[in-house]
């Protein structure tokens, strides 16, 4: 059994908690992900591990509420528990040898970029992030990517906050004046990253 610490909504169809999961929290890497199971009558779906606290042995997930199990997780309070989560689980997201990047994500993707971000700057590598979003009610995590990138920037399809329009235009900007940028990182709905 795993304790929920926390639960944030962080708009209408996501919400953020954090768990202890000292097993976890204790190897997880960037870029890795779990798998959890909210009761003995739930399916097994895979979470990114969105960021973790190794002093206090906690991960935090994020989860769109879009199918029968991330509507049952999110009907769980803090101090409820989740029967099991196993992890962590994938590779690391490697990213040594880069000092210039630009990470661009779309939506709910924005929580698996994140931890991207992280390790760059980590790595002291310089990070611009583009988020993109249909409009300002959906944006989320802005503090947390503010404290991972050098430059932060948020569009939105009806131009309601930051730059009205698509990433792939402030993308197209940011190439045309800069072009010594070391890798451009995708992560989202795959016709952004199509367009990427």
């Amino acid at each position: 059994m795993f304790k929920i610490l926390k639960k944030e909504i962080l708009n209408e169809s996501i919400s953020k908690m954090t768990i202890l999961a000292p097993n976890v929290s204790k190897n997880i890497k960037e870029g890795q992900f779990i798998i959890l199971r909210v009761d003995e009558f739930g399916e097994r779906i895979p979470l990114t591990v969105f960021d973790y606290d190794r002093i206090n042995r906690t991960i935090d997930i994020i989860y769109q509420k879009v199918g029968t199990t991330t509507y049952k997780l999110d009907q769980k309070k803090e101090n409820e528990y989740i029967l099991d989560v196993v992890g962590p689980l994938g590779k690391e997201t490697e990213l040594l040898g880069y000092k210039k990047a630009i990470v661009v994500s779309g939506g709910v993707g924005i929580a698996i970029a994140y931890p991207v971000a992280k390790k760059l700057k980590k790595l002291s590598a310089s990070v611009d992030f583009i988020a993109g979003f249909r409009n300002k009610d959906l944006i989320i995590l802005e503090d947390d990517i503010k404290n991972v990138s050098d430059k932060f920037d948020i569009t939105t399809d009806d131009g309601s906050n930051g730059k009205k329009g698509f990433v792939t235009n402030v993308l197209e900007e940011k190439l045309s004046k800069n072009s010594d940028f070391d890798v451009v990182i995708a992560i989202g709905p795959l016709p952004m990253m199509k367009a990427v």
